[in-house]
């Protein structure tokens, strides 16, 4: 620790969102030295125990510190970089596999630099599970990330190690990515905010136009709605290549914080999309309770059924994944400039990768097709309703180790290993079954990433065993303005930023 710099008092430290902590900076208060040691204090003190920083990267957030551009809106807040998607140059980028655990960054990814402008200041980068794959984070690489609320519960994923550092107060905010859920995900678990935006919101360039046919796009965990606002105020925007193009918002996003939403018409639903699996009561729960609140606030509330059945997860979904996961094989084979191997990544992502091979081009194109189907239908959904609420996961937070494979799973995906029987393994019962205990955890989540639409997990509720449960909205494609404004009125109604972690 560079003796130079004092600390903040980590109670004073953590009453503040990166929003109040950089006003402490432009007013001379405190200087961008100090957070950052007291942000480091607290990273020393929890993550032995919590395992959220997977590579520490002390050293380069003293130089940034130096570089600051001077009036920045988050000018010397501490913050944290998942290991995923996200180049820093000259850092590592080892997206959770020993696949890449040698691989540096040569450039800045796109939201990096803004972020940079923004006057953020990166020290280390976040636990995340091997190429996001999972909605829980126990990498092979890395070990399990451990829920600050209960360290023997799942923080989910596959933003974990962000959720976690956000949580447990070591920074105000940490970057976070959502290909089926993963910016929702671990907000839920860790009673944090998570917003995913509309595709096409926010930059994955230059290193990718795409990710999962558009699923992916990036983000922030916060605590506070509106550090989540003015974080997407300044990494929103295009950039030269990118594959979609979205109007730009009407004023800045930090503006809809505070803003009146007015008479919203909400539709609701607690309804499992898969039949063999039913939601648990304490998220029905917490949905329920959300709409008494919704009414109070005078939001006109009506209970729908789930306007969209399981296949199109199961299979228009599932199939994207495991031709991505092939497709993320076949780019560590590039890297390391020979035919990847059995052992270079995790049993599971290698035999979701070979599982594709027993697929077509075809069927990955008929899928994709289908993805259509879905937008239509959630577009004129929101013909009549402004948001969907449902639970953010059917479930509280998980134990860590409870999706690990059982050893009948084990000796499934030993089989896809061994390439014996794939082509009947396609489309039979047992692909089925796989696909819907793999994806009937995020089937409520995973709806927003194939239509695009934004959609916020909101820290509403917790649970007897006193373990958060998030409650979500999604709202038209484009439509992040209703979203801000209504989860500003919902954190005045019932604040959650002061309730945090022992």
């Amino acid at each position: 620790m560079n003796p130079s710099s004092k600390e903040l008092p980590f109670d004073e430290y953590v009453r503040h969102d990166a929003t109040a902590l950089a006003e402490l900076v432009r007013n001379g208060d405190v200087s961008p030295a100090e957070l950052l040691a007291t942000a480091i204090a607290r990273a020393e003190a929890v993550n032995p125990t919590l395992n959220a920083i997977v590579t520490p990267l002390y050293e380069k957030g003293r130089t940034v510190i130096e570089q600051l551009p001077a009036n920045a809106p988050f000018r010397g807040v501490p913050f944290l970089l998942k290991d995923l998607e996200l180049g820093w140059a000259g850092t590592a980028l080892k997206s959770g596999s020993r696949a890449y655990r040698d691989y540096v960054s040569s450039t800045d990814s796109d939201t990096v630099r803004r972020f940079l402008n923004a006057g953020l200041v990166p020290f280390g980068k976040t636990n995340t599970p091997e190429f996001g794959l999972t909605p829980y984070t126990e990498s092979t690489l890395y070990g399990p990330a451990h829920n600050p609320w209960n360290p023997a519960y799942s923080p989910g994923g596959s933003s974990g190690g962000s959720a976690v550092a956000v949580a447990a107060g070591i920074v105000p905010a940490a970057t976070a990515s959502d290909g089926g859920g993963s910016i929702r995900i671990p907000a839920s678990c860790c009673g944090l905010f998570g917003l995913k935006p509309s595709r096409g919101r926010v930059s994955l360039g230059p290193n990718y136009g795409e990710l999962w046919n558009g699923a992916v796009i990036g983000h922030v965990l916060t605590r506070s709605v509106r550090d989540s606002a003015g974080l997407l105020d300044a990494i929103a925007g295009h950039s030269p290549g990118d594959p979609y193009l979205i109007a730009p918002p009407n004023r800045p996003y930090a503006e809809e914080v505070g803003r009146e939403p007015g008479k919203l018409r909400i539709a609701f639903s607690t309804q499992h999309l898969m039949p063999s699996q039913t939601t648990d009561p304490e998220c029905v729960a917490a949905v329920r309770e959300t709409v008494t609140l919704l009414e109070k606030l005078g939001h006109m509330v009506d209970e729908v059924p789930l306007p969209y059945e399981k296949t199109i997860v199961t299979e228009a979904f599932f199939v994207n994944v495991l031709s991505e996961t092939a497709a993320t094989l076949r780019e560590i084979s590039q890297y390391l400039g020979r035919p990847v191997q059995r052992d270079d990544v995790e049993l599971n992502t290698w035999a979701l990768g070979r599982l594709a091979e027993g697929f077509t081009a075809a069927d990955v194109a008929y899928q994709k097709r289908r993805w259509n189907s879905l937008n239509r239908a959630m577009g004129q959904f929101h013909e009549t309703y402004d948001l969907f609420l449902t639970p953010t996961l059917p479930r509280p937070p998980i134990k860590i180790g409870t999706f690990q494979n059982s050893a009948s799973e084990a000796r499934t995906m030993k089989l896809v290993d061994a390439m014996r029987g794939l082509k009947y393994l396609k489309g039979t019962k047992l692909i089925a079954e796989l696909a819907e205990k793999s994806l009937g955890y995020i089937s409520y989540t995973v709806i927003a990433n194939m239509t695009g639409q934004p959609s916020m997990s909101v820290p509403l509720h917790w649970s007897a065993e006193g373990l958060p449960i998030g409650v979500m909205f999604s709202g038209r494609m484009g439509d992040e303005a209703t979203l801000f404004q209504l989860a500003g009125q919902l954190e005045q109604e019932r604040p959650w930023f002061n309730r945090r972690p022992a």
